[in-house]
């Protein structure tokens, strides 16, 4: 089995978005880590604040399955693949790290480079994955949230109804 850490955002109906994307993933994999939901202001354009949170599972599919079927999850809840990188998502699930794998395939890159450059990715990770080695770097994931420089994006903790 493989351990895999996804990230999950949304500000299209992002608690809906969530919700959903939370089922299918749980659908397809059983037991999930959620970290906490965190809400951040959009990241490279002018838009609606986003809800983000990290995720962990384990899979027996390979790297190229585990990323599919995260496309076809997003493709489900409606991801527009043709609009400029940045910009709404109904469901954005990235995968971040597929165990200590370092790849560079086509537009997969592990581990994930927003685990360095984004604390809405990077907080909910450390959150839930204190111990574990960033496979580049070579610290753990709360060793990197503590030298992060948290005044350069805001994000905060939210209360997130589930039911």
């Amino acid at each position: 089995m493989h351990q895999v850490y996804v990230s999950i955002g949304s500000n299209i109906e992002p608690a809906r978005h969530i919700k959903l994307a939370i089922a299918a993933l749980h659908e397809y994999y059983g037991k999930l880590d959620i970290s906490s939901v965190y809400e951040s202001e959009a990241v490279g354009f002018e838009g609606d604040n986003f809800l983000n949170l990290v995720v962990a599972y384990q899979t027996d599919q390979d790297v190229d399955k585990a990323n599919q079927t995260l496309h076809e999850i997003e493709d489900r809840y409606g991801r527009e693949r043709n609009g400029p990188r940045f910009s709404a998502r109904s469901i954005d699930l990235d995968l971040l790290l597929y165990d200590d794998l370092v790849l560079q395939q086509d537009k997969l890159i592990l581990p994930r480079e927003e685990i360095l450059q984004n604390a809405f990715v990077l907080w909910p990770l450390a959150e839930i994955a204190p111990d574990v080695i960033h496979p580049v770097e070579q610290v753990s994931m709360s060793q990197l949230w503590e030298q992060f420089d948290k005044e350069k994006q805001q994000l905060a903790p939210v209360e997130f109804d589930w039911g």
